[in-house]
């Protein structure tokens, strides 16, 4: 599995926009004890999140990315996984309702789930 080591940004780094989101992520849970930990770390959920909608899983293997690609069109769960100061976080959007809508995306470790 590759590393993807999210950090803040540099003072004066230029942050680049993001391409448009893939999908809604419906309502956003974020556990306390992640929001601790990314507020710690001087890292914005949102950052996350934006990452998660684009389809940047992070360090997830190439089997799991390509399980996400296909889950954009079928609807199924995705799930990102991104390195934190050694740490793994968890961002989880549940599958699509009957009317193709996500209901909620979770930041969470993994042994929250």
């Amino acid at each position: 599995m590759p590393i993807d080591r999210v950090s803040a940004p540099a003072q004066g780094t230029e942050v680049l926009k993001p391409a448009a989101p893939l999908f809604e992520t419906g309502a956003v849970v974020i556990t306390p004890a992640v929001l601790a930990f990314l507020a710690k770390h001087a890292i914005c959920p949102a950052a996350l999140l934006s990452r998660h909608q684009c389809g940047d899983w992070g360090s997830v293997g190439h089997k799991e990315a390509k399980a996400n690609d296909r889950a954009l069109r079928s609807g199924a769960q995705l799930m990102g996984v991104h390195v934190v100061g050694h740490v793994v976080v968890w961002v989880v959007t549940e599958a699509a309702s009957r009317g193709g809508n996500r209901t909620s995306t979770r930041l969470l470790f993994p042994e929250e789930y």
